[in-house]
Formats: C-alpha cells, sequence, structure tokens
C-alpha cells in the first residue's frame, strides 16, 4: 500500500464492503471490521500491507492465503486502509463510519453501529491499552460511553423518535473517534531553527 495510489472503492460505502463479505463468506459483520481498523489507527498504530491483511483475515474469518489469492478482496482492503487514515486525519473532520444506510431497519442500523464500536474499542485495547488508563478525563468519558453503545442488542422498531436517537449516537460516536485520533496522533510541529544542539 502507498498513501499516494489513487483508491479506487469509497471505503465507507457498507454496500460494498457487505458484498465483498458476500462474496468471500466472510462471517463477521462489516462495520465491526472497519471499526476495528479506526481503533488501532486512533490508538496511534500503523500497520504495514501485510499486518493489515492478517487483521482482516482473523476479524473475517477468511484465511490469509485466501485474501492474497483475491486480487479483488486484497485491493479492497488496501483501499479501505488508506482511506480510512486519510478520513481520520483530514482537517474537514467529515470521517464516517461504514454503517448500512437509512435503507435498512432501524434495529439493523442500531446493531451496526454496535459492532463497529465494539471493533473501535477492540482495536484501541490491542495498542494503547496502558495509554488509555493514562488519558484525559474527556477520552475517558468518550470510551465509556462507547462502551455502553457497544452492549445495545435490540433497538426499538422503526419510528421518527428512533431514529434521531440513532442519528445522534452515530454522531457522538464519529466524533468521539476522532477527538480520540486526535489525542493520539498529535501532528508534529514543525522544527524550531535554533533546536540544534551544541
Amino acid at each position: 500500500m502507498t498513501e499516494h495510489d489513487a483508491p479506487t472503492v469509497p471505503a465507507n460505502d457498507f454496500e460494498t464492503w457487505a458484498n465483498h463479505y458476500a462474496a468471500h463468506r466472510a462471517f463477521s459483520h462489516p462495520s465491526e471490521l472497519h471499526g476495528g481498523l479506526c481503533g488501532r489507527l486512533a490508538a496511534g498504530a500503523r500497520l504495514d500491507a501485510d499486518e493489515w491483511l492478517d487483521v482482516a483475515s482473523e476479524q473475517i474469518g477468511v484465511a490469509p492465503e485466501a485474501i492474497q489469492s483475491a486480487s479483488d478482496l486484497k485491493q479492497f482492503l488496501s483501499d479501505v486502509y488508506d482511506q480510512t487514515l486519510s478520513g481520520l486525519q483530514a482537517h474537514d473532520m467529515t470521517f464516517q463510519p461504514v454503517l448500512p444506510d437509512d435503507d435498512h431497519a432501524l434495529d439493523q442500523r442500531l446493531q451496526a453501529l454496535s459492532a463497529w464500536v465494539r471493533g473501535f474499542l477492540e482495536g484501541m485495547a490491542v495498542c494503547a491499552s496502558q495509554e488509555l488508563g493514562e488519558a484525559s478525563g474527556e477520552i475517558r468519558e468518550i470510551v465509556e460511553d462507547m462502551v455502553a453503545i457497544s452492549q445495545v442488542a435490540d433497538g426499538e422498531d422503526d419510528s421518527e423518535e428512533g431514529e434521531l436517537q440513532l442519528l445522534e449516537l452515530i454522531e457522538y460516536v464519529r466524533v468521539g473517534a476522532m477527538t480520540i485520533f486526535i489525542e493520539f496522533n498529535p501532528s508534529a510541529p514543525p522544527p524550531s531553527p535554533d533546536a540544534t544542539l551544541h
């Protein structure tokens, strides 16, 4: 993977993810894998191509050699990594978690959000468990809220109130993920001209 390759697949398009999952008989939830990647990146980890494919392979239940031989899936996962990292690093704050759109039932979307958050928390725990314990109160509060969201099992029937509550949860998770990313991935300051050693 290179950061300069032009991505060919929208990384946050749930239907594209679902189609790849169906074609390769993956058994986990697409939102959970994207959340796991975001959690790792937010914690400050960077994965090379093979490391990312190993993570994806374990998560989706497709053998690494099967991913290596499936050029469409391999390219898709490469694009996903590059676009996800770029989205989290972007200053326009337009990053979006991979979730089904409102053509899906409210309950399905709530479960997808729960899966995304579970993946995010697991990814963070793998890469920054000690740092999380030393994080600011704001970050710890976001993580605690995400833990509660990740445990939501069943939603209510489709309703306007339910839609509004889900949208609020999604926006909270979206902004929370970016806040955590900024906390653990500070931009490198420009070198000071008088910082040379004597």
